[in-house]
């Protein structure tokens, strides 16, 4: 059973989707729980794909072949995990602010978190305040997630952060801010709870935010 698993964690990392499809479905015909081969299987290789990604040892392009691999063993696994009642590590919502269309270091986040057990609802770009609270209201996540790519946006952090505030959601999450032009200053010059240099860390400062 374990080395099913481990097969499992491989080909994902490999970037193998068919092969990631067929062992998700062996493994649950030998018996393994929807848990152990999300844990064991998919998230392993997906951390492993964090690690290497944060030591520069492969790259952007490899990383997006993973995650189309992980999305592929999800997509027999996720109705298994409902079924057995198997609930999400948290629940984050993540999009690009308003006056910005960059969405691929947003969609590696996103696809890091979704990696490492999170549920994520992923607003796409140009994300306005209101949307944020609108999607907090709706969605109840633990867990906001903001991406900028350019210094004429990231100012929209400081007015979305202030809205959520404003509209009395604040307190209800933690929020997250990336994006190249970011520092760890103005994350706590905005009032953020956490800045992620890069999509890797962002699973480790989301886990810090929420003591998990």
């Amino acid at each position: 059973m374990a080395e099913v698993l481990d097969q499992l964690a491989k080909e994902l990392f490999a970037g193998n989707a068919k092969g990631v499809s067929e062992l998700t479905r062996k493994a649950l015909a030998e018996g393994c729980t929807p848990s152990e081969i999300l844990n064991k299987g998919l998230i392993k290789g997906m951390g492993e794909v964090g690690v290497k990604f944060k030591a520069n040892e492969i790259y952007v392009p490899e990383v997006l072949i993973a995650a189309r691999a992980m999305k592929a063993g999800m997509a027999i696994l996720k109705p298994k995990l409902e079924e057995s009642g198997v609930k999400p590590v948290a629940k984050m919502i993540i999009g690009t602010v308003k006056g910005d269309l960059h969405d691929i270091g947003k969609n590696l986040v996103a696809m890091m978190m979704e990696g490492a057990g999170f549920e994520i609802i992923d607003l796409g770009i140009d994300v306005s305040a209101d949307k944020f609270i609108q999607a907090i209201r709706d969605y109840k996540p633990q867990i906001v997630g903001m991406s900028a790519l350019l210094t004429t946006t990231m100012i929209q952090m400081r007015e979305s952060i202030k809205a959520i505030k404003e509209a009395g959601v604040r307190d209800n999450v933690k929020v997250m801010i990336g994006g190249a032009p970011l520092t760890q200053k103005f994350s706590d010059e905005i009032g953020a709870d956490g800045y992620s240099p890069d999509a890797a860390s962002a699973v480790d400062k989301a886990k810090e935010l929420l003591g998990i």
